[in-house]
């Protein structure tokens, strides 16, 4: 069997666990630069207010319902979903993490005493006592049908984020409440060619033939409808593959004109990825950086890119930093209104591979770079870091509704003031 453990409005529910007196009110979360809707609670979303779409057409309204506005805390959200993680491994001899909020257990043969409802809710209630975080939790023969009674747990029945697909009768009650888009794997495009073959449902395509769907779509379709019933196909690795490019980029907070604002940037952005690559113990060849205005701007468009080669791969910030600041003299126009800028690493060799060059003075310090990442792991990241990023940033993204890093950095600890009278 197995599960899919997911949190309930992750972004909106993070921003309640260190805060109390918010747990009981809409919480509105934006994107980056305050500029869209990423994520709400569910008492934001009863207001009639859409995912994804602009702050700005939705303000008056959340101020009316006395909303809670954030900006995004990736820091504070990702620390959260690491714990929330270690939590949830602990139910399941094997897990497979599949995105921030997201996490299926494999159980093998092993089954529980009390039943898969009773430990459904163990699982639920572990991570609520220790983080503060609502979950659901899904569970059926094959991760597909996992994913589908997660979907039932939250949307169908009684609605309270459990649902155990371990019976025929109970697969089939659920994949009929269904539509096609509901089952994971099967996007509109592919929904809406299903329609025109008469397919509406996930019961409907649970039980069309394998073999004509693979002909007339691809593999992954034929495995999705294996899986629906009750035969898994799906494999997680082990461990993952390393990504085969790097980027770090952003918007600009405000327009920028000046270039030390543009070098400043670049400096940030190039750290950024050389903390990326040294966290999968790999090195960068050729580095791409590039600085450009606002594209849907009526005038003023302007895009520039250059890219460096190093002599060996590194994933050393100063070699990083330095061919940023350097770049920033090559990117910059007087005259243009800059709107982002970024760094990519787009050819990059593992460390493992790495092999030392004969006549190249390589000046990357592997202990140096270790002692930098812990002290930015213990004491939260840009603890330290290279002077050219700057201390004022005012180039920086927009982020004025942002809540306290309450678990990465010693200066946002939760205080508690007790009356002793």
């Amino acid at each position: 069997m197995y599960a899919l453990v997911d949190a309930n409005s992750f972004y909106a529910s993070a921003e309640k666990v260190f805060d109390p007196a918010i747990r009981d009110k809409p919480v509105v979360v934006l994107t980056n630069n305050d500029g869209c809707i990423c994520a709400l609670c569910d008492r934001a979303k009863q207001l009639g207010v859409g995912k994804f779409g602009p702050y700005y057409k939705a303000k008056a309204v959340l101020a009316r319902n006395g909303a809670v506005i954030r900006s995004s805390n990736y820091e504070l959200y990702d620390d959260l979903s690491n714990k929330m993680m270690k939590v949830i491994g602990q139910f399941a001899p094997d897990q497979h993490v599949y995105s921030i909020d997201e996490s299926f257990l494999h159980f093998e043969s092993w089954q529980p005493d009390e039943g898969w409802a009773a430990y459904a809710n163990r699982i639920k209630q572990a991570v609520w006592q220790q983080l503060r975080l609502p979950v659901g939790v899904g569970i059926g023969p094959t991760p597909t049908l996992a994913k589908a009674a997660s979907y039932a747990g939250k949307r169908l029945g009684a609605q309270d984020g459990i649902a155990i697909l371990d019976t025929q009768p109970a697969i089939a009650s659920a994949l009929q409440q269904m539509s096609t888009t509901d089952v994971w794997g099967v996007g509109k495009r592919i929904a809406a060619r299903l329609e025109k073959m008469g397919i509406h449902t996930a019961w409907q395509l649970a039980c069309a033939c394998p073999k004509n769907l693979r002909a007339e779509f691809s593999i992954d379709i034929a495995r999705t409808v294996t899986e629906l019933n009750g035969t898994p196909c799906i494999k997680w690795d082990t461990h993952r593959a390393n990504k085969q490019q790097v980027y770090s980029t952003r918007a600009f907070g405000r327009p920028v004109t000046d270039r030390q604002d543009i070098a400043q940037a670049l400096a940030w952005h190039a750290e950024k990825v050389a903390e990326k690559l040294r966290v999968q113990q790999s090195g960068v060849k050729t580095l791409t950086l590039f600085a450009h205005a606002n594209p849907f701007a009526s005038s003023g468009h302007y895009h520039k890119a250059i890219q460096h080669q190093f002599d060996a791969p590194t994933s050393d910030l100063r070699a990083l930093v330095q061919v940023a600041s350097r770049a920033a003299d090559t990117l910059f126009k007087a005259g243009v209104v800059f709107h982002k800028c970024g760094v990519g690493a787009i050819e990059l060799i593992d460390d493992a591979e790495r092999q030392p060059e004969l006549f190249v003075t390589n000046a990357y310090n592997p202990k140096l770079m270790q002692c930098l990442d812990k002290i930015n792991g213990k004491y939260g990241r840009q603890t330290i870091g290279t002077g050219a990023k700057g201390t004022h940033q005012n180039w920086a993204m927009k982020r004025e509704f942002l809540s306290p890093q309450y678990t990465t950095n010693w200066r946002h600890l939760p205080k508690i003031n007790c009356d002793m009278g």
